[in-house]
């Protein structure tokens, strides 16, 4: 098996260490949401719909999803990215950038010109790594209201 970085699209066999990755960042744990993902993206797969894994030496150390969503709220067709996560002890080696680079390129081939994310002001270290990929504040912001 090659120590090098392969981006590469997810595969149904994927899903346990998707799990296991995404346990590592502060969200609560959803294997059954990653099911869902999986069913809609990978399994059911088009090309506006964008899974991407990270493998080195045959084990998967990232992972980033995204699609092209249109005309909500009015804004035209753009690439949204709302999953991304690298395992703890392969952060700060590239492989963040090198997934968002590729589903960067893959959007852009859809026929988008702008990708938007949103991320949570407490997670330091995820906005640290989306201001570094060149995003900044878009001209739609987020409102929300808590329901009691």
């Amino acid at each position: 098996m090659s120590n090098k970085l392969l981006i590469r699209n997810a595969l149904p066999t994927d899903l346990e260490a998707i799990i296991s990755l995404d346990r590592t960042t502060p969200d609560k744990d959803k294997a059954d949401y990653w099911q869902g993902i999986f069913e809609h993206y990978v399994v059911k797969g088009r090309a506006d719909r964008i899974f991407l894994v990270a493998e080195k030496a045959g084990t998967v150390i990232g992972f980033i999803v995204g699609e092209v969503r249109a005309w909500e709220f009015g804004s035209p067709p753009c690439g949204w990215v709302f999953a991304l996560a690298v395992s703890p002890d392969a952060r700060e080696q590239g492989t963040g950038k090198q997934m968002f680079d590729e589903i960067c390129s893959r959007l852009e081939k859809t026929g988008v010109s702008t990708v938007r994310t949103m991320a949570n002001l407490d997670q330091k270290l995820t906005l640290s790594f989306l201001r570094s990929m060149g995003l900044r504040t878009g001209r739609y912001i987020e409102l929300e209201k808590q329901l009691d």
